[in-house]
């Protein structure tokens, strides 16, 4: 396998302005996610409303994964008018864990420049953690990846798709799963099922394959 190409910090862009931070709270109220996990939506408009006015006001909004898991939020994704889903080979998704970073307690949290990673493509997983580290910044957990498809929808395209590799499934012997969370476009084949087609899909890809279609997203930072 040829080396990994090298990558700097400044290859690290957000191209896609995320809403206001009461419009995020807006849309996931839309969506059912208070119905759906329990959290109060009184609260996420009030968090929301505090947020803007603090010293980091931007950022996306995101509902720790304790409390809206992956398996609850990945239905609510949209692309060509078809639901998200999970592959039926991941049963386990809401096993997979934030890794190498401690996310902000309470159940919601603001997550800052979020980069797609399409200068990673055609990397592995074990190739682009350290570029990531390196430039300072950490991956996304799935449920990060999710909540940027809900306010950004158009985030998801053919060809420019993402992993979140801060989630890892840790087996009982202490060693990683070697599946690792992404989320990308169903062609509709196999399992998926033809009317999947176009359909956001929450699957997995091996720690050490590259795909060309697959960056890996990534933060700056997160504070609650």
């Amino acid at each position: 396998m040829p080396d990994a190409p090298t990558t700097a910090p400044s290859a690290f862009t957000t191209p896609f302005p995320l809403p206001p931070l009461a419009d995020q709270a807006e849309r996931l109220i839309e969506l059912g996610v208070p119905t759906l996990t329990g959290i109060d939506a009184g609260e996420l408009r009030a968090y929301a409303e505090k947020a803007a006015a603090g010293v980091e006001p931007g950022g996306l909004l995101a509902v720790h994964p304790d409390a809206a898991p992956a398996s609850v939020l990945a239905p609510l994704l949209r692309r060509a008018d078809k639901p998200g889903f999970v592959v039926v080979d991941m049963p386990d998704v809401d096993d997979f864990t934030p890794q190498g970073m401690e996310l902000p307690g309470g159940p919601f949290y603001l997550v800052h420049d979020l980069d797609r990673g399409d200068h990673m493509g055609n990397w592995s997983p074990e190739e682009a953690l350290p570029a990531i580290t390196a430039a300072g910044r950490t991956p996304l957990v799935l449920t990060e990846g999710i909540h940027w498809l809900l306010q950004r929808p158009d985030v998801l395209e053919r060809n420019k798709c993402f992993m979140a590799i801060g989630s890892r499934l840790r087996k009982p012997n202490g060693s990683f799963d070697a599946r690792t969370p992404a989320i990308w476009i169903s062609n509709g084949t196999g399992r998926d099922g033809k009317e999947r087609r176009d359909a956001p899909k929450v699957g997995w890809c091996w720690w050490n394959n590259r795909h060309t279609w697959l960056g890996f997203a990534s933060t700056t930072g997160r504070n609650g």
